[in-house]
């Protein structure tokens, strides 16, 4: 009986385990699209930052002449 006991005690904590190590892999996994997304905004905000001092030399260019 002692045994038996110990065996669900033991498959008890080690499901505990697999459970936080699932939740751990979710959380990573959430964290990993966030940084993801966040590098797109950055790639478009260089972007849009890119064409407007270009449209800003042009516009200065065309005013010098």
């Amino acid at each position: 009986m002692k045994l038996a006991i110990t065996l669900l005690s033991v498959a008890a904590l080690a499901a505990c385990g697999v459970e936080t190590a699932g939740t751990a892999a979710t959380a990573a996994s959430i964290k990993k699209q966030e940084v993801e997304q966040g590098m797109k905004t950055l790639d478009q905000a260089q972007q849009k930052i890119g064409k407007a001092m270009e449209q800003a030399q042009q516009a200065r260019e065309n005013a010098e002449r």
